[in-house]
């Protein structure tokens, strides 16, 4: 199955959709290709594989591939992306678009909480989410990684991150301080909002909660979901989107 979807708009009816994708120039020269893919699926999907094809003056120069940073995207939820485009053709690429293959799989809890954050500037003005993650699951939490999306005054992704905590498992109940630095400085102006989620080996994101703008700089969310597991199905699917910029 292949879905277009012309750049600024989703389709609703899409099983899984491209949204709030735009390219940048970083700091360091190289081209950045953000945005999200929303699941639209009453099913979770992982194994999911974004695949980009670059245009210079409507001739193909490129095909790239990356992941999103969310191994496993639960119904109703986005996973946010970020390819990087390095050399010569980061200065030629004036359109994209994107194709994406996954597979339908089984359900995790969702139990890694994340209590509060905070938004600041370190010494070398790049921006530092701070904040607590909990374990609220029956068993070790291993492997886990909290993943910022950070929106412009559009709605469009901005810029994303994404750090391990230290220690890197949890057991359950417990919790953990985490930091995570957004580096890209051509952005910070343009950020207004963001979003946290956490997840490890075991267990899924939580929904998404927006923290609010960045003039409140502090937010905090406590929620607790559990899924009823059923069996796993896996199905290759497609999806479309293309940039015109």
């Amino acid at each position: 199955m292949v879905i277009p979807i012309l750049f600024g708009f989703s389709n609703a009816w899409a099983d899984v959709s491209i949204q709030n994708d735009q390219q940048y120039l970083g700091s360091d020269g190289a081209l950045h290709v953000v945005g999200e893919i929303q699941n639209n699926f009453d099913m979770p999907l992982n194994q999911i594989v974004i695949h980009v094809t670059l245009f210079s003056e409507n001739e193909v120069i490129d095909t790239m591939t990356t992941n999103p940073m969310i191994n496993t995207l639960m119904p109703g939820m986005k996973a946010p992306f970020d390819l990087v485009i390095l050399g010569q053709k980061a200065k030629l690429v004036d359109s994209y678009s994107i194709e994406i293959d996954y597979k339908v799989t089984e359900p995790k809890s969702q139990v890694m909480d994340i209590t509060s954050s905070k938004i600041s500037q370190d010494n070398f003005n790049n921006l530092v989410i701070t904040g607590i993650v909990v374990n609220r699951g029956d068993i070790t939490a291993n492997t886990i990684a909290i993943i910022a999306t950070l929106y412009d005054k559009d709605g469009n992704v901005a810029a994303v991150s994404k750090s391990l905590a230290k220690p890197d498992y949890l057991k359950s109940n417990d919790e953990v301080f985490f930091l995570i630095p957004v580096t890209e400085k051509t952005q910070t102006n343009t950020i207004v909002d963001y979003v946290l989620v956490a997840e490890s080996e075991e267990f899924a994101p939580v929904p998404e909660f927006p923290f609010g703008s960045l003039l409140l700089l502090a937010g905090s969310v406590s929620t607790y979901v559990i899924l009823t597991r059923y069996a796993s199905r896996s199905i290759p699917n497609l999806v479309c989107a293309l940039n015109l910029r």
